[in-house]
């Protein structure tokens, strides 16, 4: 029914290769996502980028991806204008990882990016910290997620992924701006595409303890009011669809809705250091306003 509605069939080869890893990483169910998509659009808007699952499964032809975090735009920024610096920076500290005790190394990395943080610490730190979440204390942004279990992906395997991500998103401009912001650069047939913090699970993002959905359903009513398509992801259902997370919607916002599951929780996975996971499963609500 779905391809009927909106005409956007899934994709038989998905885009499985990740670049980052990030808390709420949509790469898995992106096409599920894009199915949903209207069957023609404009320039496509991607305001809350993270990793950039949606973004890399879709590879527009004329995009704008944001994100109100610097070091993360450092990274994006350099995937499309200095892939092989993007290659340098994760290579380095893979070298300086593997060369000793790879927990005090990755302290190290860590207490380099917590004085001065960048893209060039955080793209390792993000691909090697523990179960890739990587948290932020909400007082100051400090970075305090420890290193991992598995061993980071080499160079040589991360370099090939750069250059995947390097020809998808070459379409795309990476700008470092609040979701308010690149939502008012929108036009009538452009699609915007919003995965914000979500308020029931992920209050440990950079930014996320003082994120407004209020502000956002706002900045939505007059996308809509000009003809702008958007697709929000929010929380839906977490303890395998025993809890249902209630939030309040602005009465005519939205036109559809549809549920996306999302299988196990990968911050459940963090927080629970290893235990079962059989009830935490979770599923999110896409709400459309077309």
């Amino acid at each position: 029914m779905q391809q009927l509605l909106f005409g956007v069939a899934q994709p038989a080869d998905a885009f499985k290769s990740q670049l980052l890893k990030w808390v709420g990483n949509k790469q898995r169910f992106a096409s599920e996502i894009i199915s949903f998509f209207p069957r023609q659009f404009g320039c496509y808007f991607e305001p809350f980028l993270g990793s950039g699952g949606v973004l890399g499964s879709l590879a527009p032809p004329d995009a704008v991806a944001s994100d109100a975090f610097g070091p993360l735009v450092e990274i994006w920024d350099a995937l499309r204008n200095t892939p092989d610096v993007l290659k340098e920076w994760y290579g380095d500290r893979w070298n300086k990882f593997t060369s000793g005790n790879n927990k005090s190394e990755y302290e190290k990395i860590k207490a380099a990016y917590n004085i001065n943080p960048n893209g060039a610490d955080l793209v390792f730190l993000c691909r090697s910290c523990y179960g890739g979440v990587v948290r932020f204390r909400q007082a100051d942004g400090y970075m305090s997620t420890p290193c991992g279990i598995h061993r980071p992906i080499t160079p040589e395997a991360f370099a090939k992924r750069v250059d995947q991500w390097h020809e998808r998103t070459r379409h795309t401009r990476f700008l470092h701006l609040d979701f308010e912001e690149a939502l008012e650069m929108t036009k009538m047939g452009d699609l915007v595409y919003c995965d914000p913090p979500y308020s029931h699970s992920q209050t440990i993002l950079y930014g996320a303890q003082a994120f407004s959905l209020a502000r956002l359903f706002d900045a939505i009513e007059r996308c809509k009011s000009r003809g702008v398509y958007v697709a929000l992801s929010i929380d839906g259902t977490k303890k395998s669809g025993d809890h249902i997370c209630d939030i309040p919607l602005p009465h005519g916002l939205f036109q559809s809705e549809f549920s996306v599951h999302c299988g196990r929780s990968m911050l459940k996975r963090f927080q629970m250091e290893g235990r079962s996971l059989e009830d935490e499963t979770v599923s999110d609500r896409l709400l459309l306003t077309y």
